[in-house]
Parts: C-alpha cells; sequence; structure tokens
C-alpha cells in the first residue's frame, strides 16, 4: 500500500511518490536522538486489550473465541475485547489519526500507548524501547516528557491562572518558578491566549479551555501529542478554530501526533494517514486518499460514502498520458494537487493542465478525467495511473 501522505483542504503537510517533503515533516523538536534514522516513534503489533477478569481475559487472545462477536464473548467468557489484534506504526512528524464511531475501541487503543490502560496483550515501543517491559520510574518519565495527552475535558485546575495552569507540568517535574512561568507564557502566546495569562478557567470560553490544554500538553516539549477527541464538546465554529490550530503548530513544529476522532472530516482534514476502527479492529489504514478513492470494504465504502471526492483525491486519480505536444503547453500542477484544485485551473485555462514533478511532465488531466473522479465513476484506461 502507498502511504504517502496525500493533499487535503487545510492540511499542512503534502507529500507524494518523488516530491520534495514539506516543512512539516521534519524531526520534531522533542525527538529522541537515540533513535536510528527513519524508524518509527510508536510501533504497535499484536495488541489487544480486553475487560474482564484478569485470568479469563488473558485467554481470550490466540484463542478460539478470540473473534467472536462482542456479545457472544461476553456471553462465553465475561469479557469485552476493546482493542483487538491491532498492528501500525507512527512515523516521526506525521499526524496519524484513529478514527471510529462509538466503542470501536479508538480511545482505548490512545491510552494503551503510555499504558494509561494496561494492554492484554500484544508488543508496544516508542523509539524501539519496549513500554510494556518499563518501571514505574520510566513510565513516568514517557508520560511527563515524550509522550502529552490532550483530553476531551480539559482537565484545567480551576483555582490556578492560565499561566499557572500551563506551568503546572512543569512544576510537577521541578522547574523553576521563573523558568516554568516564562516557558509557559511563550505557550500562551503560542496558542493564541495573549492577555488572558491571568484569568482562571471559569472565565474562559470552551475552545479557549482548550488552548490553555493545549498549551500545557506542549510545555513538556514532548515528543508526541496524543489528542483523545479533544473537540468534540465543541460547537462546530470553535471546533474548526481549533483544528486550524493543530494544524498551525504541526507546520510550525513537525511534531509528532496521534488524533483520536468520530469525526470523519476532522480526520481528513488533519491526517496524513487514517486508521479507521471498527469493534475494536482497524478495519484499514491509510491515506485519506486511498480511504476515500479505495475503500476497504463496504463498511468503509459506507462510512466515505457523502465525502466531496474531488477535495480529498489527487490530479494522480485522473491523469492520463499527454499526447500530441500536451506535455510542452496548459497550466502545470503538482502531482499532489487535488482534484478541486485541478477543476479551477482547467476552468481558467480552457483546456488540459499538466501534471508536473521536478521538471517532469507525468500526465495531464482534462475535464472529462476530472469530471469522472468526481461522479466516482471508474478510471478509463490510461487515467488514474501514476508515472
Amino acid at each position: 500500500m502507498n502511504t504517502t501522505p496525500a493533499t487535503t483542504p487545510g492540511r499542512t503537510s503534502a507529500t507524494h511518490p518523488g516530491t520534495t517533503p514539506a516543512p512539516s515533516l521534519t524531526a520534531p523538536a522533542g525527538a529522541s536522538a537515540g533513535a536510528p534514522a527513519g524508524s518509527p516513534v510508536f510501533s504497535v503489533d499484536g495488541l489487544w486489550k480486553v475487560f474482564g477478569p484478569d485470568k479469563a481475559a488473558a485467554k481470550v487472545p490466540g484463542s478460539a473465541d478470540a473473534d467472536l462477536p462482542a456479545a457472544d464473548l461476553r456471553e462465553r467468557t465475561g469479557c469485552t475485547a476493546a482493542v483487538r489484534d491491532v498492528s501500525f506504526d507512527v512515523r516521526k512528524g506525521e499526524v496519524f489519526v484513529v478514527m471510529g464511531l462509538s466503542g470501536s475501541g479508538k480511545s482505548t487503543l490512545v491510552r494503551c500507548l503510555t499504558r494509561l490502560i494496561e494492554p492484554t496483550s500484544g508488543s508496544l515501543t516508542i523509539d524501539g524501547e519496549d513500554v510494556l517491559a518499563m518501571d514505574a520510574t520510566r513510565l513516568r518519565a514517557l508520560r511527563r516528557h515524550r509522550a502529552a495527552m490532550v483530553f476531551q475535558h480539559f482537565g484545567l485546575l480551576p483555582h490556578r491562572t492560565v499561566l499557572d495552569n500551563v506551568a503546572y507540568g512543569l512544576e510537577i517535574q521541578g522547574v523553576g518558578r521563573g523558568d516554568r512561568r516564562t516557558k509557559a507564557a511563550e505557550l500562551v502566546a503560542k496558542v493564541g491566549l495573549d492577555g488572558l495569562e491571568d484569568r482562571r478557567p471559569g472565565q474562559l470560553s470552551g475552545g479557549q479551555q482548550q488552548r490553555v490544554g493545549l498549551a500545557r500538553a506542549l510545555a513538556a516539549d514532548p515528543e508526541v501529542l496524543l489528542f483523545d477527541e479533544p473537540f468534540s464538546a465543541l460547537d462546530p465554529l470553535i471546533r474548526r478554530e481549533m483544528q486550524e490550530e493543530v494544524a498551525r503548530l504541526h507546520h510550525e513544529e513537525g511534531r509528532t501526533m496521534v488524533f483520536i476522532t468520530h469525526d470523519l472530516a476532522e480526520a481528513l482534514r488533519l491526517g496524513d494517514r487514517i486508521a479507521l476502527m471498527r469493534d475494536g479492529r482497524i478495519v484499514q489504514l491509510g491515506t485519506p486518499e486511498e480511504i476515500v478513492g479505495s475503500p476497504a470494504d463496504d463498511y468503509v465504502r459506507d462510512f466515505v460514502r457523502d465525502v466531496p471526492r474531488e477535495q480529498v483525491l489527487t490530479v494522480r486519480t485522473a491523469m492520463r498520458p499527454a499526447v500530441a505536444g500536451e506535455a510542452e503547453q496548459g497550466p502545470a500542477l503538482g502531482p499532489a494537487t487535488t482534484v478541486v484544485e485541478a477543476i479551477q485551473a482547467v476552468a481558467r485555462s480552457g483546456g488540459p493542465a499538466r501534471v508536473v514533478d521536478h521538471g517532469r511532465c507525468l500526465g495531464v488531466v482534462d475535464d472529462a478525467g476530472l469530471l469522472a473522479v468526481v461522479a466516482g465513476l471508474p478510471a478509463t484506461p490510461g487515467r488514474g495511473v501514476a508515472a
């Protein structure tokens, strides 16, 4: 599977085979120097989380009961499998989105990454270090310095000011008062809360409170930010603002992010890759373009049915070989250009547009090919072929 991030509107990174990576995919500021270049930040293999009596739960992975539907598994074992045999890697600098409906296991999964919930079985590493083998001291260090969580419910201390809430994690780490407040003030400005440093949480809007939570998570300069449905309780306009804030921060810092959501539009907007979960399993993992353009099964197909394809799919899906001088004329588009952007270029020029990468024409897109993508028609011979 090609897992190169595709471009979607408002996203902060766009790479495609043969193109130069965008700045947002540089190594994060907090990345571990000891990790080999190109190695994943998180690596998850065959991870299970089964709730229930310990002895019974431990027997479920790998057993004849492992594939039973949830209701049958509960009836037979008294257990609930929230995460079932999940495997994936999170790459440095990417926004990895885990999406699913309520009860799909996505929030349990993200809590397993730092053992806020103990996995039942499987393997889990961060920068090659075995998370499941960490003692209490190493686990504390992981949560304080390497992976910070931003929750749906802000968890702010009501008696503390914005500045002191942001500085709280640094206080726990033993950072001096002057240094932690200086750092907190920088982060308050970074998340757009200048002038509100002395307010208390009760004096802030929901969006402002979530910005405080985000700044607090950033204070420890973690390698990874983990977001557990952080914007689901916010009004639509404020949610959009916070999505833009996360996108901006990712563009500026290139920090690795794992983002949990039930909102498909949010996943497509933010994610470089998306893992779609159902009943504790990952049913498809790929770029937004792969998930919208090539659904793995009927469940995924139904999930993405109402997505405006032209805003997610790139010109590669509509491209055909250039003929009769087309490679030398017409507007030039990058291979990560979305179909909707290409439609605008073709409409303005009145003729086909070239898809060009590093000075080489990969093919052309015309009105017929672009409209076929919008309509969801299958690619005709010669179209949708990546050079």
